[in-house]
């Protein structure tokens, strides 16, 4: 990855999108049918760096006593129920740090929505969950704890109702398919600053775009360097196993030749 790249790496575009109020209450008009108009209702409380966690959540806000916690990912990810516990303990205690967790009364709480959009390369259902009992050694009928995250696939082709409520999604998408499509024929670096000029052309983000082309820019190339750091880590993870079971396959085959040479010995011995 290139180090200044990754210096002057400030947000993902995701996140950078759907910070801005009024998108972020257009992706929640979408995602739960209503049409609300006032942005300000919005109470924006996405962590800047969570306890457990070495990265930011994506997108956290409260909105009529109900806490979304929404997370954009390239990769499949079954943590994601342990991840989204960690995002909502560590977003109630800045809920109600100055409240009295200690007094009889008890604390009113919003309701929490955990959603994943995801966008990778990996082929993947339209819509599906992930909950958090599923990783639970002990499996309870009705378990103690839960926490259940809706997943939405969100490449180009899937999610179009999403797409044709919420523009900034829909453009968001585009953006990334143009990018990945001219990667695969041109540096990341030529790839990206086509699909901007395409997108300003066309009109998809085109204001934002304007606004924060040279960090979208860093942006990208940080987070497709990044990506490729993942499949380079799959690809020597499975190298790796192969590598082991090769290994153990040699060893199990050398027991069972030396298991055979004693059981030959013993009989000559007789």
């Amino acid at each position: 990855m290139n180090g200044n790249v990754a210096k002057d790496y400030k947000d993902r575009l995701f996140r950078m999108i759907f910070n801005d109020r009024e998108k972020l209450l257009e992706l929640y008009n979408a995602m739960n049918g209503s049409d609300y108009k006032d942005a300000s209702e919005l109470q924006v409380v996405t962590l800047e760096n969570a306890i457990y966690l070495s990265m930011k959540n994506d997108v956290a806000y409260v909105l009529h006593d109900k806490l979304f916690l929404y997370e954009q990912r390239s990769t499949k990810n079954a943590n994601m129920p342990l991840r989204c516990l960690f995002y909502a303990s560590d977003t109630y205690s800045v809920l109600v740090k100055d409240k009295n967790i200690y007094g009889t009364k008890m604390l009113p709480l919003p309701s929490p929505t955990f959603v994943v959009f995801y966008n990778g390369k990996q082929k993947m259902e339209e819509e599906g969950e992930l909950r958090l009992s599923d990783a639970f050694v002990k499996k309870q009928e009705n378990p103690n704890l839960e926490v259940i995250v809706k997943v939405k696939n969100i490449n180009m082709g899937n999610s179009r109702e999403l797409f044709e409520k919420c523009r900034p999604m829909r453009d968001y998408m585009i953006f990334v398919d143009k990018v990945r499509r001219y990667s695969q024929e041109q540096t990341l670096e030529d790839a990206v600053e086509q699909t901007i000029r395409e997108c300003m052309e066309e009109d998809v983000m085109a204001d934002f775009l304007k606004r924060n082309r040279a960090e979208v820019v860093k942006m990208c190339l940080y987070e497709y360097d990044e990506e490729k750091q993942r499949e380079f880590d799959r690809e020597e993870g499975r190298e790796e196993r192969q590598n082991t079971l090769r290994e153990k396959a040699r060893a199990d085959e050398a027991f069972r030749k030396i298991a055979m040479l004693e059981k030959q010995l013993a009989e000559l011995m007789k």
